[in-house]
Parts: structure tokens; C-alpha cells; sequence
């Protein structure tokens, strides 16, 4: 996804079928653990998030100043400069304490499985069980996979085998795997993570594929570029999907990333928005900005983030647009969180 210094994802999963880039049906994964994270399941009310600054000054005065959660993105070869998010990911979990963390998102299939397990379960520690990772297939920059050596058309398939087995691998004792793309004997990564089970995995993604591998092998769901409504329909799609497998969604966490500008009137946060959308995506926002972004006064971007927790949003990840974000950040958390 996107964020300051992260990079554009554009629609990177494409609908079943088309070309060559297409994603097998997720197969879920029988006898697997599904949990979320506690910042996943509000107790009295949507819980708000931001993409995390780079600076440490700014991190600390968003913790001191409400943030629910911070996350963090990234590519290996991306056109913009870009971060790449576990190291991102590992600074951050230094840089806070008692927040929670994560990444929005992370490209599964760039990561070997056993070396990616290890990582997270080692980050999982060091962070106290604090991290929630988002995944992806990416694709929209294909230099991320040539620069893996991973081939860009598996990306669909790679993902759905490797979110089993990073939990297989997470229970600590060693695991024998024969499949289409890895294969182990007698692998053991421990020490197994701070949370039983490992950290939950949170599928990203806007179309059908994602919508699947949601439903049948994801901890939770985070669409990018929706609108409320698109929201609502989605979330429906993953709870029937979900029922053809046989599988209780109960503890699933449903968040939702959103662009955000705020400003004193709408003419000014709908040009930083324009402005961002168009010089991030390499497209006409114009047409896009009402349905994908939340741009406008205090008043009129708390009540389109309200549209999104009555769509059953329980967790916002606000990406801050505007010529300094960090203070886009600060007036959010001010101005709007309060009366979401």
C-alpha cells in the first residue's frame, strides 16, 4: 500500500483468469489457527491506526498523542524510494512500547517461507506480541520480484501455500512440506513466536482473489482504494465465502486502509489529495477521489470514517495525504478520531 516513502500499489492482484499474472483459488488450510489481534477486536468502538513517519521524533508524538496502532509498507525495487518493511518493521518496534505494529503491507511471495517465519516469530518477541502483518501478492512492480528471483505470474499461488506453513512453522517443532513451489524435511524454526500460534496475518488486497484468500486463509482482511459501500459488499463476499468452506469467522479482523486530507476547508484537502493521488498512482484522481479517499473538513472526513466502521470496519489505518503529513497526522488524531 501506500504510505510516505512506501511506494504505490495499484491494483496488484488481478481477477482469476486474466493473463498470465492470474492467482489460483485460495484453498484453506485444514486444522489452521485463526486468530487476530486485540487492536483487531474493539471493544467499544472502531479503533484508528496510522502509517507510521520515518522520524522517531514523529513516531513518539503520535504514540503520546492517541494512535491506536502504526504500520509501516514497502517494496525491494519499486519505483519510488522505498523502505523495505521488516526492516522498517524492526526499527519501529524499537522506536515504540505498548502500541501495536505492522505492516500494510508486506509482499509474501518476495520472502523465502522458512527465513520469513523466523523473522516474524523473532520480531514477535522482541516486540512483546505486539505485530500484525499484512500480506500481499504484489505485482505492481515487477523489478520487486526479478530483484527475488521470484517469478511475477506464481505470486497468487506462492502466497496461498505460504500462509500455512509460516504457521506450521511458528508452532516450533519441525515441519516436512512437499508442495508446488517449497519444499522441507524436518525443518524446525524456534524459538516459536511471543503469541501462540504467531502473529496474525491480515490478507490485503481489493478483488476477488484477495476477497478469497481472505475468507478461507487470513487472520483478517485489509482492502486499500475502497469506498464504504465496496466495503460493505466485500465483506459480505468473504462471510459467504467463507460459509462454502465451512469456515466461523468469529475473532476475524476487518480493517480498512484509507487515504485521509484534512483541512479547514474541502476545496484545500481535496487538492492534497488530488495531488497525492495523482503523483503516487500516475493517474487522473478526479474521478477516483470521492469513492477511494476521505478529503474534506474535520466534520465531513469523521462522518466518512464512521461510513466505514457502520460497513463493519473495526480497525482504520489512516494514510495521511497533504504536504506534511505528520501534521495531517496530528490533526487527524485532534480534530476527527474523536468523533469517529
Amino acid at each position: 500500500m501506500v504510505g510516505q516513502g512506501m511506494g504505490a500499489e495499484p491494483e496488484a492482484v488481478p481477477v482469476v483468469g486474466q493473463g498470465a499474472g492470474a492467482e489460483p483459488e485460495a484453498v484453506a488450510s485444514p486444522g489452521a489457527t485463526w486468530r487476530t489481534s486485540s487492536a483487531a477486536t474493539p471493544a467499544g468502538g472502531v479503533r484508528v491506526g496510522f502509517v507510521a513517519p520515518e522520524a522517531a521524533g514523529e513516531v513518539a508524538e503520535l504514540v503520546a498523542a492517541g494512535a491506536g496502532s502504526l504500520w509501516v509498507g514497502g517494496h525491494v525495487a519499486s519505483v519510488n524510494p522505498s523502505p523495505e518493511p521488516l526492516v522498517w518493521l524492526a526499527r519501529l518496534i524499537e522506536q515504540t512500547a505498548g502500541v501495536a505494529v505492522g505492516t500494510a503491507t508486506l509482499a509474501l511471495p518476495l520472502y523465502p517461507p522458512g527465513l520469513l517465519a523466523k523473522q516474524l516469530a523473532d520480531l514477535d518477541r522482541a516486540s512483546g506480541g505486539r505485530i500484525t502483518v499484512g500480506v500481499g501478492v504484489g505485482g505492481e512492480y515487477p523489478a520487486d520480484f526479478a530483484a527475488c528471483e521470484v517469478p511475477l505470474a506464481e505470486r497468487g499461488a506462492r502466497a496461498d501455500e505460504m500462509i500455512p506453513l509460516l504457521r506450521r512453522f511458528w508452532t516450533a517443532a519441525p515441519v516436512t512440506h512437499d508442495g508446488p513451489h517449497h519444499r522441507f524435511r524436518d525443518v524446525r524454526i524456534h524459538p516459536a513466536p511471543a503469541r501462540t500460534g504467531g502473529p496474525p496475518l491480515v490478507v490485503t488486497g481489493r478483488r476477488a482473489p484477495a476477497i478469497r484468500r481472505a475468507a478461507r486463509l487470513g487472520d483478517g482482511w485489509m482492502p486499500y482504494l475502497y469506498s464504504p459501500e465496496r466495503y460493505a459488499r466485500a465483506a459480505r463476499d468473504i462471510h459467504d465465502e467463507a460459509r462454502k468452506v465451512g469456515r466461523d469467522l468469529a475473532g476475524f479482523g476487518w480493517y480498512a486502509y484509507v487515504f485521509t486530507s484534512v483541512a479547514d476547508t474541502t476545496g484545500e484537502a481535496r487538492k492534497h489529495m488530488l495531488d497525492f493521488l495523482g503523483g503516487t498512482f500516475r493517474q487522473d484522481a478526479e474521478a477516483i477521489l470521492d469513492r477511494v479517499a476521505a478529503a474534506g473538513t474535520p466534520d465531513e472526513v469523521a462522518a466518512r470514517l464512521r461510513a466505514f466502521a457502520a460497513a463493519g470496519a473495526e480497525h482504520l489505518i489512516l494514510c495521511p495525504c497533504g504536504p506534511d503529513p505528520h501534521a495531517t497526522a496530528l490533526r487527524l488524531l485532534e480534530d476527527v478520531v474523536p468523533a469517529v
